[in-house]
C-alpha cells in the first residue's frame, strides 16, 4: 500500500489541475476543504468581519488563477494555500496602511501609532510560521498527517483516524510523539503557532 503522503500529493495535485482546467467541482472541492482554515487565518488579521469575508474570496480567486503553478515537490498543499493566504493578507494590510497614511497621517503621526513595530512584527511572525511548518515537514510521515490536519485542517482527531483508517490511540500517540519532537527543536514555540 503506498504511502498516504505520496497519495494524498496525487490527489492534490490532481484536483489543482482540475482547477487549473476550470472544472467548478474541482473549485468546490478546494474551497470545502480549506475554507474553514483560510477564514480563520483572515478573521484574526483583518480588522472586521466583512474584510476577513472580502478577503477570503479574494484569496480563494487567487488560488485558482495560480493553480497550474502548484507543485506538489515544493509544498504540501496546505502549505501552499497557508503561504498564498498570508501573502494576501499581508499586502492587503500594507494597502490599506498605505491609505490611511497618505490620506490622514504624516510620517510623524505613523511612528507614533506604531506602523513599523506592526510591519516588523507581521515578518517576524511570518518567519516563525516558514520555521515551524520546516519542522513539521521533516516529522515522520503520521506524525506530519496528524499535525497538518488537526492544527491547519481544523479536523478532530477521530476524524483524522477514521480518513486515514487508523486507530484513534495511535492518532492521539502520534500527535503527541510530533507535538514532542516540535518542542525538542524549537524551546519556547508551539504549533499553535499554525493557525496563529
Amino acid at each position: 500500500m503506498p504511502p498516504v503522503r505520496d497519495n494524498q500529493l496525487d490527489h492534490d495535485l490532481a484536483l489543482m489541475r482540475r482547477v487549473a482546467g476550470n472544472q467548478p467541482q474541482a473549485a468546490e472541492e478546494l474551497y470545502d476543504r480549506f475554507a474553514p482554515l483560510v477564514y480563520r487565518l483572515a478573521f484574526q488579521a483583518m480588522p472586521t468581519r466583512a474584510d476577513a469575508e472580502d478577503a477570503v474570496q479574494e484569496i480563494f480567486v487567487r488560488l485558482w488563477r495560480t493553480a497550474d503553478r502548484y507543485d506538489p515537490k515544493r509544498a504540501a498543499l496546505v502549505t501552499w494555500v497557508m503561504l498564498i493566504s498570508r501573502r494576501h493578507l499581508v499586502d492587503r494590510l500594507r494597502r490599506s496602511r498605505a491609505r490611511v497614511k497618505a490620506g490622514a497621517l504624516d510620517e510623524k503621526q505613523a511612528e507614533s501609532l506604531g506602523a513599523p513595530q506592526v510591519e516588523s512584527a507581521g515578518m517576524e511572525r511570518d518567519e516563525r510560521f516558514r520555521e515551524l511548518m520546516g519542522r513539521v515537514n521533516k516529522l515522520p510521515e503520521l506524525q506530519r498527517t496528524v499535525v497538518l490536519r488537526a492544527y491547519l485542517g481544523g479536523q478532530t482527531l477521530r476524524q483524522i483516524g477514521e480518513e486515514l483508517n487508523t486507530p484513534l490511540g495511535t492518532i492521539k500517540s502520534a500527535l503527541s510523539r510530533a507535538l514532542v519532537r516540535l518542542r525538542e527543536r524549537a524551546p519556547g514555540s508551539t504549533p499553535e503557532e499554525l493557525s496563529a
